[in-house]
């Protein structure tokens, strides 16, 4: 196979040997290069090299060795939690691999101070028996809560009557193949800060929560 052969002839620079003229022609190139990388980064910044050297560690410091006889640990799944709540934080759903978690603020459940279930009531709790057919629980947790407002003593009845209004619908809507526990925690376990309305708002709450069967 033949092929065409083009002899290149060296372009001289003058008062310069060919050799030298390459050099200047390189430098040139790379002068024009180093240039065009400075109108700009051609990586996002933030994301260039460093030039902080590894940290070095030692394989034979004996911290780093497993003591003798030991084992790992089983290998675990850890628990995804997402978290959806309306725009107001009237209601909040919690979920996780194992659990379903709703958190209902008092004010949409109850009057000031009082464990007689209010007219929009029955709907969101009726939402809730629903998603716990869905799931074919059998085991339903109901824990009332309030702020720190008031006696502590107070506060652990209120917590415990209000759980108890919204087993009564639940039990009602799903009947006696349910076990249903049922606590009131007072103003114990707060989820935001009491030293304001808002947080107290928040604190003031019924959670019913129940095991996850299905996808």
């Amino acid at each position: 196979m033949n092929y065409n052969r083009t002899r290149l002839k060296p372009i001289g620079v003058a008062g310069l040997s060919v050799a030298s003229a390459m050099v200047v022609a390189a430098a040139t190139l790379f002068g024009a290069s180093s240039a065009l990388a400075d109108d700009g980064p051609s990586v996002p910044p933030g994301t260039e090299a460093t030039s902080v050297p590894p940290v070095e560690t030692d394989g034979t410091d004996p911290d780093l060795k497993m003591p003798e006889g030991g084992t790992l640990a089983p290998a675990k799944v850890l628990d995804i939690v997402q978290v959806v709540e309306d725009e107001g934080g009237e209601e909040r759903r919690e979920d996780t691999n194992a659990d379903i978690k709703f958190a209902l603020q008092a004010e949409v459940l109850f009057g000031k101070d009082s464990a007689k279930l209010s007219s929009e009531a029955n709907s969101r709790i009726s939402a809730i028996a629903t998603e716990i057919e869905k799931q074919n629980a059998t085991k339903v947790r109901i824990f009332g809560f309030t702020d720190n407002l008031g006696s502590s003593a107070h506060g652990d009845v209120l917590s415990k009557q209000r759980a108890e209004a919204v087993n009564g619908v639940l039990s009602k809507e799903l009947g006696t193949s349910i076990t249903f526990e049922i606590r009131g925690y007072g103003e114990q376990y707060p989820i935001a800060d009491n030293s304001t309305e808002e947080g107290r708002k928040k604190n003031r709450r019924v959670e019913v929560s129940f095991p996850r069967t299905t996808n």
